[in-house]
Formats: C-alpha cells, structure tokens, sequence
C-alpha cells in the first residue's frame, strides 16, 4: 500500500491511498471509511495490521480513482510531529568522499553510528521548490535517503522485534548547506533551512518490502546519474539503529529516520558539484518512487 498527502483544488490536504497493483492512481482515504486530519493522525490512530484489514484494492473502484498526474503531492508527512532522526556516514565509500572534501568536519572509520538532527518547519512535497538561501550558504548538497516511519512507540526494541515497529518506507532527499555543516562542526544548522527536506512521493507501507530492505537508491541532477547503489550496503542496518537509539530514549510514533546517503554527492567530485538555480533534482529508492525537485 502506498500513502500519499496531496492538496485539492481549494488548497485542502487529504490522505489517499495507492496500490502497487494500479499504479498512477490513487483513491481519497474516505473511500475507505478514514477520517484523518493528516498523516500524523493515521499513523498514530491505527497500527500497521489495522490498516491493512481496513483497506482493499478490492473496494477501489476505478471510477473513484485519481490520476497522481493531475494532483499536487505534498510531501506524505508535511508537518513532522517532531525532529527527523539521521545517520550520517553509513555507507563506506560515502565516509571516504566526506572525509576528501573536509576531513575535520567527517568522521572516518568511526566505529559507532554518527547520528544527529534535522529540524522541519514544513516537508516539501515533490515539484516543489529547493531554496538556495544565497544569503546564507554557496554549497547546496543534495543527499538521496531511505527513510523508515515507525509506526509505534519503540522502547527498549531488540534488533530482532526492530522490523515489528516499521510502519513504512520514503524517501529523503537531506539537502545540506555543506559551509555551514563544515564552519560550525556540527550539522543541525546546515541540515536545516528552510525547503531542505523534500520527502515522497509517499509512504510505502512495511509488508511491502522485504526486511531487511535491500533497495537500489540514486539520484540524477539534470538526468545525470550521480549517485547509485543499494541500502543493502549501509554499515548501521535499520534494526541495530533502532535497538540502540530506543535502548536510550523512546522513539514515539511517527519518527522518521533518515537511514544515511550513498557516495556521488555533490562534494564528492573534484571541484565540488553544488546545486544550482534550475537543477533537477531526482531521488530514487526502488519501490518506492522518485522524488523530484527543482533548485530555485
């Protein structure tokens, strides 16, 4: 099942719901008897389990469908409840380029997971802008991501039970200021601004995907591949990073953790390939959707 947030014509949000089975569409979560508010509620309101013996395809009827094509898509959880939880440095040859293009601000061969914050004001939603905030930074990154939604509170979770406690999958694109990330030795500002979370298309729910989710993950700017690989590879699996950050502090409903970004980011190249007025911007996670942008 995927969960999407789009906007009407009156500008009203609403939850719909898609099908891997009829792709390009999808149908308002009325349809189905739900009634929520925004995605937040969903989550916090019904189990993964409840959700999926709620809701059919069968109860779908073509006629009730909506062209994804016609609507704007929201990111799935515009207003996240809280701060989104991010790795950084989880793939190998990521670390070694982070390391080339600041070694004092990237940790390398660092044994434990890196983890910091990303403060949201408001997720973007695919087609909407990427700010370049000149005023501010002359290094707009892009950084392709799986992201997890748990779908209840996590306390004390063994790795083995991690899996019971994902409610979905999306996508993130965790754009950073990479100056500000570098001149203030920690992330949370230069993760931060405004317009820096896109996330989407939607929310892929967790019986979906095999867990472990071995996923091809990319991005293209202007479609120019530049990074491409698999979440097969990250150092800290989905499961060990929910044991130890629940074993700590309790991750409530609706968290979202931003599993880490694969090696092709833009500083990554030599000179740096930064974000620029009019870029394309795809994120890709198989299965799940792409992700796209423009820089503005």
């Amino acid at each position: 099942m995927k969960l999407y947030t789009y906007q009407t014509s009156d500008k009203t949000e609403r939850i719909g719901i898609g099908f891997s089975a009829k792709p390009g569409y999808l149908w308002p979560a009325e349809i189905f008897g739900l009634s929520f508010s925004d995605m937040n509620e969903l989550i916090s309101s019904l189990t993964l389990p409840e959700l999926l013996s709620t809701v059919s395809p069968v109860n779908a009827s073509d006629g009730e469908a909506i062209s994804i094509d016609s609507i704007r898509l929201m990111a799935p959880i515009p207003h996240p409840s809280q701060d989104i939880l991010c790795l950084g440095i989880n793939y190998a040859a990521h670390a070694e380029e982070s390391a080339r293009f600041h070694r004092d601000a990237f940790i390398v061969n660092q044994e434990k997971a890196v983890y910091f914050s990303k403060r949201v004001h408001t997720a973007s939603g695919c087609g909407d802008p990427i700010p370049l905030h000149e005023n501010l930074t002359d290094s707009v990154d892009y950084e392709a991501e799986l992201a997890v939604v748990l779908g209840k509170d996590a306390k004390n979770v063994s790795a083995s039970d991690a899996p019971d406690y994902i409610f979905g999958y999306t996508v993130i694109n965790d754009v950073s200021a990479r100056n500000l990330q570098t001149e203030h030795k920690q992330w949370y500002f230069g993760k931060s601004l405004d317009g820096f979370t896109p996330m989407g298309p939607c929310i892929v729910t967790a019986d979906e995907i095999s867990f472990p989710p071995v996923l091809d993950i990319c991005s293209r700017i202007n479609g120019e591949l530049r990074q491409n690989s698999s979440t097969g590879l990250l150092i800290h699996s989905i499961d060990a990073i929910i044991e130890e950050l629940s074993a700590g502090m309790t991750l409530k409903t609706g968290t979202i953790i931003a599993t880490g970004t694969p090696a092709g980011a833009g500083m990554g190249f030599t000179p740096p390939r930064f974000l620029k007025k009019g870029d394309i911007v795809e994120c890709e996670v198989e299965n799940i959707g792409i992700l796209r942008n423009v820089v503005e």
